[in-house]
């Protein structure tokens, strides 16, 4: 089995297919964990009373896996061919050949592309409040977008935060209708109408103390002070690669149902980058074991 991503999805896929005999490798282009790497707190994930960090949480389910026998091979995935009862995997200058084949490439945060965004990631600024809401508990948080994810993220924290400021670029929310009459109902949600965030602004500690707000319409420029910003624009999956080899949805997520299954048999898409109504570690971790089961099945229909 090629698992081709070492986040928890594919470290997942790779430990249930070693436990089950098969010979498992796993291709991760940077750490294990992926995505979740970047995550300094985590406290939504089950079994860690204190939480963990995502760089430690990612190194120990990559220990699992290699543990009973799965290996792991640092490289970036260049070309693919999924077609056939033997799929080929190509990393440099290397081939691997597989029966089945995993994709757990995940999805990237879109980010604002602001100066210094990425100095401050951890550091006030969030991109998932299911994952770290938690930490801005009674302060002031504000949600940067206005489709469904930043209406999702800001009814989420409106529970928790005791103020919520939603930015977003135009005059009313993109969001469906189901999340308007909710936020707009939320005594401690406000809304800063047309404005864009020229830049992220960090106090004397290095941590997020305020947004630097341009009004789209007037130009005026003014300061929000938060105590935390989470960046709700929506994630890029990361499936070029599998373009035109496999269906993908409109946003560009890999279509597989909760088998975990796509149109290509003995390929399986798992994690963040298929297409599902929730992404988080324990869904993802769901899918690698999910995958593994079905593998087994498309396996010994082969008779392999």
């Amino acid at each position: 089995m090629i698992v081709i991503g070492g986040g928890p999805a594919g470290y997942t896929a790779a430990l249930y297919a070693a436990r089950a005999g098969l010979s498992a490798v796993v291709l991760e282009k940077l750490a294990a964990g992926g995505q979740m790497a970047q995550t300094l707190q985590i406290d939504n994930y089950p079994g860690f009373d204190a939480g963990i960090d995502g760089l430690t949480l990612g190194e120990q389910m990559r220990k699992g896996a290699e543990r009973f026998g799965a290996r792991t091979i640092s490289a970036q995935v260049d070309a693919v061919s999924l077609d056939g009862a033997v799929k080929s995997v190509r990393a440099g200058s290397e081939e691997i050949l597989g029966r089945t084949v995993v994709i757990a490439t995940g999805a990237t945060h879109r980010a604002l592309g602001l100066e210094n965004e990425s100095a401050l990631v951890g550091r006030g600024v969030g991109y998932c409040a299911a994952c770290d809401g938690m930490l801005y508990r009674n302060k002031t948080v504000a949600v940067i977008g206005g489709g469904n994810s930043a209406a999702a993220d800001a009814l989420l924290l409106s529970r928790i935060c005791a103020r919520v400021i939603v930015v977003h670029r135009r005059d009313q929310l993109r969001a469906t209708k189901v999340y308007h009459e909710p936020l707009m109902r939320a005594e401690n949600v406000e809304f800063r109408w047309n404005r864009v965030v020229e830049a992220l602004v960090a106090g004397e500690d290095g941590r997020l103390a305020a947004l630097k707000l341009r009004d789209v319409q007037t130009g005026e420029i003014s300061i929000e002070r938060v105590d935390g910003a989470f960046i709700s624009i929506g994630r890029a999956p990361e499936t070029k690669l599998f373009a035109g080899a496999l269906e993908l949805d409109g946003s560009g997520y890999i279509v597989a149902d909760e088998t975990t299954r796509t149109a290509l048999p003995g390929v399986f898409a798992v994690g963040d980058v298929r297409t599902k109504p929730v992404r988080q570690i324990v869904t993802a971790v769901a899918d690698g074991a999910t995958a593994v089961h079905f593998a087994e099945e498309y396996l010994a229909a082969q008779g392999a």
